[in-house]
């Protein structure tokens, strides 16, 4: 038999998600797409606080952020108030509104990082703008001379991620690189940022990580599991290897290849039960959202 495609072979995980979970995403876009199938099986998921966020450096400084430090970096440009952190969704009209925004954002995630057992991040991209010497969440339109353009190191990415990790050792942490193509930054440049990318989850991925003292008995045992990689990018570059599961842009995947990425996810991460519930509560999901035609 003809072998037409390539199939990208995940083994199953080790530890499971299902309703008892609380889960946090974090990251690109792809992170929106992934949670947004979570939220319509009713699995308890949060999406992006900060709103969408693209690079490691950016998502980490999410994960430690603190409003005092944030709210210095508010700028008004073009008649709104934006924050450097932030995606442009909390850019408001007054200084005032953008800083309470901004609190909010940073009381959400320091909830939900709270109560989360499972955090997945979606890297999107190693290229970073800095500002004033400092890596930027967004540039919100301002002019290009404002900021200095870099690609990330592998060893900046992990130094910046280790001791969050380690700081968490009773989270289950799910890594991924977003198969979303930045053709802004030229192919070729994309193809150096996701390889970095690439080599800085799998290196966290393959090194242990301590935990910290003072941590009970179950607690301990629990943080013996190190952070696991799910192949979304290699499964839409590779096995899905066709533009007809491209949207029309040609750079964000189809609807049909988000589904099919989320069923390799529910092979992966799912039991057989919490399948079969998540069957269910997408049934009740598209009910509940379907528009009649009178």
């Amino acid at each position: 038999m003809l072998k037409l495609q390539t199939t990208i072979d995940i083994k199953p995980s080790v530890w499971k998600i299902g309703y008892e979970d609380k889960i946090l995403m974090l990251g690109s876009c792809f992170s929106d797409e992934i949670g947004e199938q979570m939220k319509q099986r009713n699995l308890s998921v949060t999406c992006n606080p900060f709103g969408t966020l693209y690079n490691p450096l950016s998502i980490a400084q999410a994960i430690n952020s603190q409003f005092s430090i944030l709210n210095s970096q508010l700028i008004e440009y073009d008649g709104l108030w934006h924050s450097m952190a932030h995606h442009g969704s909390f850019s408001r009209a007054t200084k005032e509104e953008a800083e309470e925004a901004v609190r909010a954002s940073v009381k959400t995630m320091q909830q939900t990082l709270k109560e989360a057992t499972v955090i997945i991040v979606t890297f999107g991209t190693a290229w970073v703008y800095e500002m004033n010497g400092e890596v930027v969440g967004n540039c919100h339109k301002l002019p290009a001379q404002t900021f200095t353009r870099r690609r990330l190191t592998k060893e900046e990415i992990v130094s910046a991620w280790q001791p969050i990790i380690a700081a968490y050792p009773d989270k289950h942490w799910l890594f991924t690189v977003s198969p979303i193509r930045h053709v802004k930054d030229g192919l070729h440049e994309n193809q150096l940022s996701k390889a970095t990318l690439l080599m800085a989850v799998d290196q966290m991925v393959n090194q242990s990580v301590s935990p910290q003292d003072g941590l009970s008995a179950k607690r301990s045992v629990f943080c013996q599991a190190k952070p696991v990689y799910f192949p979304s990018f290699e499964i839409l570059l590779d096995e899905l290897r066709d533009y007809r599961f491209y949207a029309d842009d040609l750079v964000h995947p189809s609807s049909l290849a988000v589904n099919y990425i989320w069923e390799r996810f529910e092979d992966t991460f799912c039991t057989p039960q919490t399948r079969n519930q998540m069957q269910i509560e997408h049934k009740r999901w598209k009910f509940e959202h379907h528009r009649p035609l009178h």
